[in-house]
């Protein structure tokens, strides 16, 4: 008898602390001075998951030079700012301020192309995966929604994100 209740307390104490991991994990703010990042980095649905199932401890897609030091490519700006009105990102998205979503001044200078990439095409699965997409889903408590871009298009957003950047607004 004394075996079932020892069993049983155990069973227990260890379904508490797993809900109190869950809950800190979805819900808790980082002390990470990027929090306020426009973009964050997820993986593809063909990358690599956790071995735990969970977040990666880095991101697998922001090594490297920044978005913002490559070239810009003004006609794919042009049509990205389009993108960036007519998909409705400026509900969340402001220059120079945190709003619903990140602040996205100087995001080409914080992230890579790569990592703002996965981010603009699977937000999703960035969220569960990514470092820096947890993170900013702990911190807005709001999944960036997944707009259907291809990946031409998600290259025309980085590169007015980065016109942006460049142009210091």
């Amino acid at each position: 008898m004394n075996r079932l209740r020892f069993a049983s307390s155990c069973l227990v104490a260890a379904v508490v602390v797993f809900a109190a991991l869950s809950l800190a994990g979805c819900g808790g703010k980082s002390s990470s001075s990027a929090s306020d990042d426009g973009a964050s980095s997820a993986p593809s649905a063909s990358a690599p998951a956790p071995a735990s199932g969970g977040v990666l401890a880095k991101s697998l897609y922001d090594d490297g030079p920044r978005a913002g030091e490559a070239p810009l490519d003004a006609a794919a700006a042009a049509e990205g700012e389009k993108l960036f009105s007519s998909k409705g990102c400026t509900a969340c998205h402001h220059w120079g301020q945190k709003f619903t979503g990140p602040n996205l001044q100087g995001v080409t200078q914080r992230r890579t192309a790569e990592w703002m990439r996965h981010q603009i095409l699977h937000p999703d699965v960035m969220t569960k995966t990514d470092p820096i997409a947890h993170e900013l889903f702990a911190t807005f408590a709001l999944q960036m929604p997944n707009q259907g871009l291809t990946e031409a298009q998600a290259t025309q957003v980085i590169e007015y994100l980065k016109k942006r950047d460049k142009d210091g607004k």
